[in-house]
């Protein structure tokens, strides 16, 4: 081949280059000829290293670059290979699937939808079918509360004391009341008492399906409210206005006291929920609330009972009532007497209580103040003091101090006495209510003068030990078996190893405390021959159908004998007798036997004796006893003496009770008993 006769450059610079042109044109490297090729230089690290062009050469170099731009010689390519043509896709249509396997998978899905239904009804028929029934039930049906008439409270002679009146409560299903509230607030609120319209329109406001709105409403209340409801729903309809809907009623006894304050204190209240609250009412609350019942209805989505649909009622069982042992009339006869009695001599409050000697059986238990049960009443105006005060008794101990003494013997009617006017207990003076000197006594004339000292002379006869014996079987430190809520028990000394000086204060009524009925029934054990009697409140209990169940009675005990009781006896008599201290107890025509108490009584606000108690005990006939009737006023601040003060509210009313009960005078005369010798 020719050699080219253009001009070659020569590669100056970068010898990579120039090998790559080399390669690229074998006709170049043929017209090289035989020419040595050039070695090429590298560095440490194994890069080729850029040719070194001598000076003259680069700058001649550099002047041919500067004046034109360098033409990169022709290459050498291949010629284009003819491409084959691309078959045309044909246009996509759309693939049918096979039926078979389409009714396949359809099957399948339906097979596991179905299988799905099945287990759910296996479950709910075959595994757990009551409970899944039982939730039903309870989604569409309502409980609604029967509530068990409650036992009347009766007196010995079925005088209605508590009762229980037909009355409702009104509910609410504020579901439906709430758009309404203020037009059945305007409706509801000058009928009822006790509330305003906003407090019963945020009650009938308020979230959930049930709300009391009022307790214990009377039938007529209530009917005088739906029929106002009635009136105005008539009146939406016509205008198309929300109508009046979701007040409902369910029974809710109230309890009535037809004779209003007598017995308050004994009877007691019950609370708005019907629980006795106090007295007698709360004492005997299992027996006369009874047991309620309940009933399910079904109801339809607004709460409301489903006529003729199924239903299931457990009936409530009534409460039994209770008839007492007071007398209506007598009761109210002592409460009036002794609330005279109390604002004539100022008194704190008083107390009387009569009681059947032979049987026990209390026939008054009246108390000033008092309070009207079909009121509302504070808490602290509830309580039966005659069961619950405890205080001092003074003198009328003085009865129970002689029985033991002669019953173990120690005195007698001929017993005499040299009584000084004060006698020295551990260096502690005791002294009479009144200033004298050294008198002779005998054993009655110390009851009927009421001798502190002389007492206390006659009791140190007798071991401490024994004298505490006969005080418990009198009934003091023990409850009187009435089971009253609230009752005191009394304090006593504890233990029987008491000091002299102590055994001396009790034996004259100081140092120990009692209540009204434990003193009643003390001083009963005498006037019963000896035979301590407990004390008795509910005569019967009455079921549901009438009949009579007796209450049965405490067991009896002799503290004393017969004739230790009969001396006793004689010796109160003297008490109501001419020169006794209570002459203002004496009935014409019967034999009266008495004892009077003036005791200090500790006043709490300073820890010291400052206020008094004065009291009056006794019964008659004294030769047949057929009452003891104990009177007690509290801290009197016009005069002091329970001759003078309780002696004539003893007189009254036991004159009513032996006239009521028609006890003839016996006839017998007042006994020769000499005071003195």
């Amino acid at each position: 081949m020719p050699a080219d006769p253009r001009p070659r450059k020569t590669a100056v610079g970068d010898p990579r280059r120039a090998a790559k042109k080399a390669a690229a044109s074998p006709r170049k490297a043929a017209g090289a000829g035989s020419a040595r090729p050039a070695l090429r230089r590298t560095g440490p690290d194994g890069r080729p290293l850029k040719a070194v062009a001598k000076k003259g050469v680069a700058k001649k170099a550099v002047a041919k670059k500067a004046a034109a731009p360098r033409k990169r010689p022709p290459q050498n390519r291949r010629p284009p290979v003819p491409r084959k043509p691309k078959p045309k896709r044909p246009p996509r249509t759309l693939k049918l699937g096979r039926p078979a396997l389409r009714l396949r998978v359809t099957f399948g899905v339906m097979a596991f939808v179905l299988s799905l239904f099945a287990g759910r009804l296996i479950l709910l028929q075959g595994v757990d079918p009551n409970s899944y029934a039982l939730a039903a039930t309870k989604e569409n049906t309502k409980p609604f509360v029967l509530h068990a008439s409650r036992g009347d409270i009766v007196d010995r002679n079925g005088v209605p004391l508590s009762v229980s009146d037909d009355a409702v409560a009104i509910t609410a299903d504020p579901s439906q009341t709430s758009k309404v509230a203020g037009d059945l607030a305007a409706i509801l609120s000058p009928k009822l008492s006790g509330t305003t319209y906003d407090k019963l329109v945020a009650t009938l406001s308020r979230k959930g399906r049930f709300v009391y709105v009022a307790r214990q409403v009377s039938p007529q209340t209530w009917n005088q409210i739906d029929a106002a409801i009635k009136a105005q729903n008539n009146d939406r309809a016509k205008a198309k206005q929300p109508l009046l809907v979701g007040l409902y009623t369910e029974a809710d006894p109230v309890r009535n006291h037809p004779n209003g304050t007598i017995a308050a204190n004994v009877v007691g209240v019950v609370s708005a929920e019907g629980k006795g609250q106090s007295g007698l009412e709360q004492g005997l609350n299992d027996k006369l609330s009874g047991q309620d019942g309940k009933a399910m209805y079904e109801v339809d989505a607004k709460g409301n009972k489903i006529p003729n649909a199924d239903h299931t009622v457990e009936e409530p069982k009534p409460g039994v009532g209770a008839q007492l042992t007071l007398d209506a009339d007598l009761q109210w006869f002592a409460e009036k007497r002794i609330e005279q009695a109390v604002k004539q001599y100022k008194a704190e409050s008083g107390a009387v209580v009569t009681m059947d000697v032979k049987s026990g059986e209390i026939v008054a238990m009246a108390n000033y103040p008092t309070f009207d049960p079909n009121q509302p009443v504070k808490a602290d105006a509830l309580k039966n003091p005659a069961l619950e005060q405890v205080y001092e008794p003074g003198s009328v101990q003085k009865v129970v101090t002689m029985a033991a003494l002669a019953d173990a013997g120690l005195i007698s009617l001929d017993t005499k006495l040299k009584v000084p006017g004060g006698i020295s207990v551990q260096r502690r003076t005791i002294r009479d209510h009144f200033d004298h000197g050294v008198l002779n006594l005998t054993i009655a004339g110390v009851i009927a003068k009421s001798s502190n000292v002389g007492t206390v002379i006659a009791s140190q006869q007798m071991p401490i030990q024994d004298f505490v014996h006969y005080l418990k079987n009198f009934g003091f430190g023990e409850k009187t078996g009435l089971n009253f809520p609230g009752e005191s028990r009394g304090l006593m000394p504890p233990g029987d190893e008491w000091s002299e000086l102590t055994r001396s204060n009790v034996a004259f009524g100081q140092g120990l405390s009692a209540n009204a009925v434990q003193m009643t029934a003390a001083v009963n054990a005498v006037a019963n021959g000896g035979v301590y009697v407990p004390p008795k409140l509910v005569k019967n209990y009455v079921d549901a159908n009438g009949n009579s169940i007796p209450n049965p009675s405490g067991a009896s005990r002799r503290v004393v004998s017969e004739s230790a009781a009969k001396q006793v006896s004689t010796m109160m008599e003297a008490v109501t007798a001419k020169g006794g201290t209570a002459t203002q107890a004496a009935i014409p025509g019967y034999l009266v036997a008495g004892k009077t108490g003036t005791a200090q009584e500790v006043d709490s606000s300073c820890g010291c004796y400052r206020k008094w108690a004065t009291s009056f005990a006794g019964f008659a006939p004294a030769d047949n006893p057929r009452f003891v009737t104990y009177v007690v006023l509290q801290n009197p601040t016009n005069g002091r003496g329970g001759g003078f003060q309780g002696g004539p509210v003893f007189h009254d009313v036991m004159s009513y009770a032996l006239q009521k009960y028609a006890v003839p005078p016996t006839g017998a005369k007042q006994p020769v008993v000499p005071l003195t010798w």
